[in-house]
């Protein structure tokens, strides 16, 4: 991004915005890992009927076999193949992910802008709104709001999605009231521009970039509270699978067959340091002064 005259960020060429993407996966080799991880996980959840041997759903008389030519990471306690739930469950696991991160921001960012820019009442009211729901365990709130809307996965992540919200409207709204300070800002103000076009033009694309690197660890987030809700009964229900509800059944046979828990909690560990990594990387790629300097 670029910073015009008017204090606009605007995109940058395509070729430089190629270049400056290049360089930045070349000089940051956590990046560059992490994005090709999560680049290979969307492939196998978009091919999984063709990669999976199996289908998720199918059962044989081997019940929580070993790792064989077979069964490549074994069966579990209903003889169905572990390697297929697990490519199956991850389409489960990312969706359940972004619809929380999605949910959190459509909620958080309108009203983190409002309350940055109008301030007054309007920001008192949202601020007690926000900080009665921060005062709350996430993860008790989570499931009282899964209770009253149902259970399953798409309410469990609304649910989620909700309890992020907060967070994100506190973020926008500090970073609104920082942008709207600003000397384009109120020459813009001054020349008669309305209060939508300011917001949009001016103070929303000179505010998101916290936002969106917030958004990239919430993911991370998402995926472990995913599994932790799938773990308790609330998210995805059997005998569909997701990383999450492979764990719990994997524990209830922890002690004669531990192995059935390494496939889905290596895929929810590395996918979320996937997620937290990328996070981190583009807090540096963001950093103001840098993007100045550019």
């Amino acid at each position: 991004m670029s910073v015009s005259s008017e204090g606009v960020l605007r995109p940058l060429p395509v070729r430089r915005r190629r270049n400056r993407f290049v360089t930045w996966l070349a000089s940051d080799t956590r990046a560059a890992v992490s994005l090709a991880f999560l680049l290979a996980l969307a492939s196998l959840s978009v091919l999984a009927n063709v990669i999976a041997p199996y289908s998720p759903l199918e059962q044989s008389m081997d019940i929580l076999a070993p790792p064989s030519a077979a069964h490549l990471l074994g069966t579990d306690d209903l003889g169905r193949d572990v390697f297929s739930r697990l490519i199956h469950g991850g389409p489960m696991s990312l969706y359940a992910s972004f619809l929380a991160v999605s949910v959190g921001t459509l909620i958080g960012l309108p009203f983190g802008v409002l309350a940055g820019y109008l301030g007054g009442w309007v920001d008192t009211a949202v601020s007690r709104v926000i900080d009665t729901i921060l005062s709350c365990p996430s993860i008790v709130l989570a499931i009282a709001v899964t209770g009253a809307l149902g259970i399953g996965l798409t309410n469990s992540m609304i649910a989620v999605g909700i309890v992020f919200s907060p967070g994100l409207a506190r973020l926008i709204r500090v970073q609104t009231m920082i942008v709207k300070g600003e000397l384009y800002v109120d020459a813009a103000r001054t020349f008669g521009m309305s209060t939508g076009r300011l917001v949009w033009r001016h103070i929303l694309p000179n505010a998101i970039q916290p936002v969106i690197v917030q958004v990239t660890l919430l993911l991370a987030t998402a995926l472990l509270a995913e599994a932790s809700l799938s773990f308790l009964g609330l998210g995805v229900q059997p005998p569909n699978p997701s990383w999450g509800q492979m764990l719990a059944r994997a524990y209830a046979y922890m002690e004669i067959a531990p192995e059935q828990m390494y496939a889905p909690g290596f895929a929810i560990l590395f996918t979320a340091l996937a997620f937290n990594a990328l996070g981190e990387s583009l807090r540096s790629l963001l950093d103001p002064t840098r993007r100045r300097s550019d």
